[in-house]
């Protein structure tokens, strides 16, 4: 009996130290936001809304300390594909990374990897019935000096923590995931490939896996990740891709998730993306509203390069206004520009309308498509109301779409050093 009521006590002071812990946190983080706000770089404050991620737990957490490794027995390991046959998600490597939540154990649980192997559910589990499920895509890159390399997890991770906030599940410590990444990579590292035409995709994944129907909040979670050799994401580099906009499809809408990275997000696209291959086109291009406004390009962010009434040249691309996700690419690719100083760079809404009016007084430059998948993908063509519009992307000696991909893997492979790449110790 004493022991029982020694328990409880430390229970609840061990839960009222932690409500404390957090009051004092969020006023801390309330204050130093409204100055990072008056001094960060403009494009720095637009990367995410901090205010969105003020719930995330870091305090209740798993910790790479506690992260134990089962290796594979040596005759089950599986033998690597040629860098030439690589297909997208189609191959995958020897271990994964696995973290259990329950909330009647305390939370988060000891993070282990293990042996590739099957997930079992329960039928009801969550996952399976109210797509209570997010993910992250990210890649790590073996450089010329031999180091690997995985390009700004730190960014996947707040995005990855947002997703959860909406999805009623639990949040971590970014970097303390980002350390378990690190560890599975390196216990994988030989199949990153050895050529910079490919890389090592790394998805981490977080579902709910209650096994109870109704849609709450979930008590009980698995945060996993896997990783897949990849080649090129579409056939080739300097491949363009034609797109199909059709504005009586949508992807997103004001107030709903289309800015978080969920499977739900996806899986409606599927129908849309065949009517787009039916028509002879690669992918869709997303419309929002009566006036057609541009949001996404399959699964990835767009821009548009083009020259205005003054003469100026011009980046734009579609603002984070809850339509659009926050890409890595997406921010990198502002960043590198901004840095350059050579054209200007908006962040507004861009419609069809505009789309056609630039074309038609040939000051379309270029578009195109930014993801980790792809990388940069450069778009030669729209088919919007029956008409199509050429885009003279890949016309250029010198484009922007080029120079941008090339500094990006000049990063990502270690021909520059660069914060946005640390290498794996």
């Amino acid at each position: 009996m004493f022991n029982s009521t020694k328990q409880c006590s430390c229970k609840l002071i061990f839960q009222f130290q932690h409500k404390l812990k957090q009051a004092s946190r969020h006023a801390t983080r309330a204050c130093s936001l409204k100055v990072k706000r008056a001094m960060n770089d403009p494009l720095e404050e637009r990367k995410y809304d901090t205010d969105q991620y003020d719930e995330t737990d870091s305090e209740i957490t798993f910790r790479f300390k506690d992260l134990t490794t089962k290796l594979c027995d040596p005759d089950h390991l599986r033998s690597k594909p040629d860098v030439a046959d690589l297909k997208f998600g189609h191959i995958f490597t020897d271990h994964m990374l696995k973290i259990l939540y329950h909330k009647k154990l305390g939370g988060w649980q000891k993070p282990v990897i293990i042996p590739f192997e099957n997930i079992s559910l329960h039928p009801a589990a969550k996952v399976l019935h109210y797509a209570v499920e997010l993910f992250e895509g990210m890649k790590a890159y073996r450089g010329v000096d031999g180091k690997i390399r995985i390009f700004r997890p730190d960014m996947n991770m707040i995005r990855m923590n947002g997703s959860a906030l909406s999805s009623g599940l639990p949040t971590f410590d970014g970097m303390e995931m980002v350390k378990c990444l690190n560890r599975l990579v390196e216990v994988d590292q030989e199949w990153v490939p050895h050529s910079e035409a490919s890389s090592l995709y790394l998805r981490p994944t977080l579902i709910g896996i209650d096994g109870t129907l109704g849609v709450q909040q979930s008590d009980s979670a698995l945060l996993f990740a896997i990783m897949c050799p990849v080649g090129s994401y579409f056939n080739g580099n300097d491949d363009s891709i034609s797109l199909l906009a059709d504005p009586s499809y949508t992807r997103a809408w004001p107030g709903g998730c289309g800015d978080k990275k969920l499977g739900s997000n996806y899986g409606p696209t599927i129908r849309v993306q065949n009517k787009a291959i039916e028509k002879g086109r690669q992918q869709v291009l997303w419309l929002y509203g009566p006036d057609h406004q541009i949001t996404e390009v399959g699964t990835m962010n767009i821009f548009v390069f083009y020259q205005n009434e003054f003469g100026d040249k011009v980046l734009v691309t579609p603002p984070l206004t809850g339509l659009i996700l926050p890409g890595v690419t997406r921010q990198s690719i502002l960043q590198l520009c901004e840095q350059w100083k050579e054209f200007r760079i908006e962040q507004r809404t861009v419609t069809m309308g505009e789309i056609v009016k630039l074309q038609k007084s040939d000051k379309l430059l270029e578009m195109f498509g930014s993801g980790t998948a792809c990388i940069v993908s450069p778009i030669s063509s729209i088919e919007y109301q029956d008409e199509i519009i050429n885009i003279p992307t890949i016309q250029h000696p010198n484009p922007i779409f080029r120079r941008i991909r090339e500094e990006l893997q000049a990063i990502q492979y270690g021909h520059i050093e660069h914060p946005w790449a640390q290498p794996i110790d």
